[in-house]
């Protein structure tokens, strides 16, 4: 089936805006146990994708993040590794070298991010060289240019096109919809529908370029998007809410947003991450507070 009679066959739900409120709310005035804290803490740190896409960086950033993403904090054990590591198509190879036998991925961003602003040609050929020098993850970003004017069939031909050739050579596909430039909800619904539809792994919030990154407004209409899609089609779909989450009590919210929502078998870094690299050293120590009682002073933990 192509873009044409996909897009034909979308049925845009219109997002109940005080409904999103009312649900957040609703989801933040809940309290956790300490038990409970405790292993959703660890779930959080297993399900970071911590990330360094700078102009400035260079091979040895990258193997001390490499570093840091199998060894969180070396005077505490049976801490989980975070899911996997994102960086530019360059610094592939030095993170899975790095990397090696640790189990944590290595993804890169691809299709001209962050903007996006390039023809197809050259967006396929950006993902094939990742793929190439051995990405087990690409992060693509859609063309919000074209999405704004109303272009849905070049938006999802797009993704269509980037996730065959991921899909193809067993790599797994992110779709970055940078929700802060789509302009209200009910855009950030048509967008994740959009993308659904070509049945990527996850969708993706933001590239963390822009000062509107993830919240919790936004990662709520996508997971719905996400609910509606499995049940009509039966295929599951990841959820990436990306830049601005820095401390562990929101990212305790997310999960029980995820759980409420998608449910139990969504709750793996298989099928969702952040993408929030400030959030591992804060959850650590949450952690060991949990654990001790007590705060461990800033140093004991690795800048990013």
């Amino acid at each position: 089936m192509n873009s044409h009679e996909l897009l034909g066959q979308l049925r845009v739900t219109p997002v109940d805006q005080m409904g999103v409120i009312d649900r957040i709310a609703r989801i933040k005035s809940r309290s956790i146990k300490k038990e409970a804290k405790l292993s959703g803490l660890e779930k959080v740190l297993s399900m970071i994708d911590l990330t360094t896409l700078e102009g400035a960086d260079t091979e040895n950033k990258v193997r001390q993040l490499s570093y840091k993403a199998m060894h969180l904090h070396d005077g505490y054990d049976g801490l989980p590794t975070v899911a996997a590591i994102c960086v530019y198509p360059t610094m592939i190879k030095v993170a899975k070298q790095t990397l090696a036998g640790s189990g944590v991925k290595v993804a890169s961003v691809a299709t001209y991010f962050p903007s996006g602003q390039a023809d197809m040609d050259v967006k396929i050929a950006e993902t094939r060289y990742a793929i190439e020098e051995g990405a087990d993850e690409v992060d693509m970003v859609i063309s919000r240019g074209k999405f704004l004017e109303g272009e849905y069939n070049y938006v999802l031909d797009e993704i269509i096109g980037i996730n065959e050739l991921c899909h193809a050579h067993d790599v797994r596909l992110k779709v970055i919809l940078e929700t802060g430039e789509l302009g209200s909800l009910d855009e950030v619904r048509r967008a994740s529908d959009i993308a659904l539809l070509a049945n990527p792994d996850f969708i993706k919030t933001s590239t963390g370029k822009i000062s509107q990154a993830a919240n919790m407004h936004v990662t709520l209409v996508m997971l719905q998007a996400i609910r509606d899609h499995f049940d009509r089609t039966g295929v599951q779909v990841g959820m990436k809410p990306a830049g601005g989450i820095s401390d562990s009590k929101s990212a305790l919210h997310y999960l029980r947003m995820v759980k409420e929502i998608l449910g139990e078998e969504w709750l793996t870094n298989e099928w969702f991450r952040f993408g929030a690299s400030r959030l591992a050293n804060e959850v650590l120590m949450q952690i060991i507070k949990q654990e001790t009682g007590s705060y461990q002073a800033a140093q004991y933990f690795s800048k990013d």
